[in-house]
């Protein structure tokens, strides 16, 4: 089959090549792949700023197809099923995260597309614990982008959001417009920033997700809009979805005392400086939020299902698993929202 592979260590040599059919063992689906979803981290791995030291794996985590084969002691599937499945490859099971179903944060995790083979290729192996049934009405090019809307679920329960808050998502990247419709859903009023260069993606959260306020924070007066809303206390819950530095400090200024702020998009270093002095004096919670954890995707299926994660308004490009170059190209420059790849062959 063909698969788009890490060659070497460090930033890109990723090619097509030829590999063999996975072979199915006791607990685990072979998936024939139908869609893959690229990632932000992808991005990162491609540039040589995540999993850099990886060679050999075949690349993407984000995906859903239909079952081709089952292993031993497998329940609940059977060939033809659609699915869809978590990352999380292999963990030890013993650890008291892995016991409290919390894989993203057992040490010895392996998940598809970094450390295990990954789904863009003709066929993936998953484990079958990870894997789920698609709902009725949810297709698997809808369903390719499920890890990503889970990863926002995930972040989004790291804080407590009541009916009418003010939240701040801060960058209208994917996973940003996946916050946002999160959010809203639980009754959040989403006030959301970008840069100028932003104004396309910015323009698709209002008219496309119905995004209450999106600022221009290079054109418009950030702070003042905040404080108009919110009486001038603050926003009450922040989502930073950039991975920016600036945008950090800025979302703590604008969160109301005893606000709360979530960390979801993955910094460029492992150490940032961090302003202590204004968690301290507004008694802020700070949260971080790794990926997505098992508990998170029967939720994000059912928020497909009823169209209040909407993947299709998400989805703006599709492409073939050797036109990568492509995919990171439009992504790069914005142009692109949320790309979906196919296998060839």
């Amino acid at each position: 089959m063909k698969a788009l592979t890490k060659m070497e260590v460090g930033a890109g040599h990723w090619e097509v090549i030829d590999k063999p059919v996975p072979k199915v063992g006791a607990g685990q689906i072979l998936i024939k792949v139908d869609y893959i979803g690229i990632c932000g981290s992808d991005l990162h791995t491609f540039e040589g700023h995540y999993n850099a030291n990886a060679k050999g794996v075949t690349i993407g985590h984000e995906f859903a197809g239909t079952v081709a084969e089952i292993g031993d002691g497998v329940e609940g599937f059977k060939v033809g099923d659609p699915v869809t499945s978590e990352t999380t490859f292999e963990i030890c099971g013993t650890c008291r995260y892995c016991k409290d179903g919390e894989y993203n944060l057992c040490s010895s995790r392996k998940g598809l597309g970094t450390a295990a083979d990954g789904a863009m290729a003709q066929y993936i192996l998953a484990r079958a614990a990870s894997c789920h049934h698609l709902p009725a009405g949810v297709t698997t090019r809808q369903a390719s982008i499920t890890e990503a809307a889970a990863c926002a679920v995930h972040g989004v329960s790291k804080a407590t959001i009541a009916q009418g808050d003010i939240v701040l998502v801060l960058g209208p990247g994917p996973i940003g417009l996946l916050v946002a419709q999160v959010v809203m859903a639980r009754g959040g009023r989403v006030i959301m920033t970008g840069l100028t260069q932003d104004a396309g993606r910015l323009s698709i959260a209002k008219e496309k997700f119905g995004v209450e306020r999106i600022v221009d924070i290079q054109k418009e007066d950030i702070k003042a809009i905040v404080s108009e809303y919110t009486d001038g206390y603050g926003a009450d819950v922040c989502y930073d979805c950039t991975g920016a530095v600036p945008s950090m400090h800025l979302g703590m200024e604008l969160l109301k005392k005893r606000g709360q702020y979530v960390q979801v998009g993955l910094f460029a270093k492992d150490v940032v400086e961090v302003d202590f002095s204004k968690i301290i004096q507004k008694e802020l919670v700070v949260s971080g939020s790794r990926s997505q954890n098992t508990h998170d995707w029967e939720p994000t299926l059912r928020l497909m299902a009823e169209k209040k994660i909407d993947a299709d308004k998400m989805i703006t490009h599709e492409l073939g698993i050797d036109e990568w170059d492509t995919a990171y190209k439009l992504l790069k420059s914005g142009e692109a929202t949320k790309i979906v790849m196919h296998p060839i062959g």
